[in-house]
């Protein structure tokens, strides 16, 4: 298996979720702006969308969409509970989770990446993010994580866009749930390693 990515793009949702599962896979990074991989073959032969994640299987199917990905590599090792059992009440939690990280969270972010933006109409779109941090901060009272107790791969997708709050200067200190929460998956000994493996945090 092949994880396409770039570091501490969304692609880290489902790198985090491989060294979760523990499933082997080679890293391939891409350009983006070129649409190239790293050994210079065109990105876009694999992935139309041009877009990352991608992740190329061991049959050579590609599979496209974050989201999707992550619940792919979870069925994979059913024995790690890194999603619930499919067609389970929890599964369609956990599947309302990432839906609403992927629609409400993420697609309210990419506005803040580029640069023609205004700045007044990105400070929008960061009272929006705000918004959704304080319901998830709610939604986390009494839990370790998003469905409970049980780490899952909603769980690595909503850090990955956490992080992105870092860079874009959005605060969250006074949702005393949320800021638990994410040193608690930042602790996660597989997360660190996703992120070292990124060049987002030095190697011990």
């Amino acid at each position: 298996m092949k994880l396409y990515y770039s570091p501490g793009a969304c692609s880290l949702s489902p790198h985090i979720a491989l060294k979760e599962a523990g499933i082997p896979f080679d890293l391939v990074k891409v350009d983006l702006k070129a649409k190239k991989t790293e050994d210079g073959n065109d990105y876009l032969g694999l992935n139309p969308k041009g877009q990352i994640p991608a992740v190329g299987m061991d049959n050579g199917d590609v599979l496209t969409e974050g989201a999707v990905i992550v619940q792919m590599i979870a069925d994979k090792v059913p024995g790690k509970n890194l999603v619930p059992a499919a067609g389970t009440t929890e599964r369609y939690r956990a599947q309302e989770w990432l839906n609403f990280v992927s629609t409400e969270l993420h697609k309210n972010f990419s506005p803040l990446f580029n640069p023609a933006i205004p700045d007044d109409v990105k400070l929008f779109f960061k009272d929006r993010i705000t918004g959704k941090f304080t319901y998830i901060n709610s939604a986390l009272a009494g839990k370790d994580y998003l469905m409970g107790s049980q780490f899952t791969v909603a769980d690595g997708y909503l850090f990955t866009i956490l992080r992105w709050a870092d860079g874009q200067k959005i605060e969250i200190s006074g949702l005393e749930n949320l800021v638990a929460y994410k040193a608690r998956v930042a602790a996660r000994p597989m997360v660190q390693e996703a992120l070292k493996a990124e060049g987002l945090m030095k190697a011990s």
